[in-house]
């Protein structure tokens, strides 16, 4: 079965912790059970499919946590280190696991998207996944008139969005659940997982002329209008209903 990021990193950090922990237990010096349980984390990102930045958050995390519960040992009462994990689970709730994680909108990745994809005064469009509000602050720019809309699973950061983003309607919601046929652009930043089912809601929903951008991750098995290319590393792909196979 495969496992939806971030349990691969919460079930290795768990298991390292096991290790440096348990092995001094057994005579192994703490200096050599921290490197044994280290190179155990890097094995594992190693052979993980995931994104560089994945692996580097999985090798980054174990010794950094090594790190925060020395520096305060003693300062704070165990159930302390539960803070931060409850935190963690508000900004990015399960449900949202099999979606993108929390990383914003790029300054300039869609400068120039008004004119490629060219929207008539108050058309709907769809930040769908806004996070803290860059996409929409972005789409405001490109379409000034447009009517803009913003949908977010986690509540502090729909919170945080509304606050940032006067100009337009954010709410909390399951961007897989709200329908998107009222729409005249849908713009999302999610992960090459989820890209098939986001083009076969979109198939299924958008209307003829209606558009469908996504930043960095490309719909392979279907032909895009048009690509910008304004941040390195950062394409956004634009696609328009009815839409085509390769």
């Amino acid at each position: 079965m495969k496992l939806v990021w971030p349990l691969p990193a919460l079930i290795t950090w768990a298991a390292a912790w096991g290790l440096f922990v348990g092995l001094p237990r057994l005579g192994v010096g703490a200096l050599a059970a921290f490197g044994l349980a280290l190179a155990g984390v890097a094995a594992v990102a190693w052979r993980l499919p995931a994104p560089p930045w994945r692996k580097l958050i999985l090798v980054a995390g174990f010794p950094l946590s090594i790190v925060a519960t020395g520096s305060a040992a003693g300062a704070l009462p165990a159930w302390a280190w539960l803070l931060p994990l409850g935190l963690l689970l508000a900004v990015y709730p399960m449900q949202a696991w099999r979606d993108a994680p929390v990383f914003p909108t790029p300054a300039g990745a869609l400068t120039g998207l008004g004119a490629r994809a060219a929207l008539p005064a108050g058309a709907r469009v769809l930040d769908a996944g806004c996070g803290s509000g860059a996409g929409l602050r972005a789409l405001h720019h490109e379409y000034p008139s447009a009517q803009l809309h913003g949908l977010e699973w986690s509540w502090p950061l729909t919170t945080l969005c509304a606050l940032r983003c006067r100009f337009a309607r954010v709410r909390r919601g399951d961007i897989w659940a709200a329908d998107w046929s009222g729409y005249q652009l849908v713009y999302l930043f999610q992960r090459p997982e989820s890209m098939p089912r986001a083009m076969d809601k979109a198939t299924r929903e958008l209307r003829p002329g209606a558009w469908l951008v996504s930043l960095e991750f490309e719909a392979t098995d279907w032909r895009a209008q048009a690509t910008l290319r304004n941040v390195d590393g950062k394409p956004v792909w634009l696609y328009q209903a009815p839409f085509r196979r390769r």
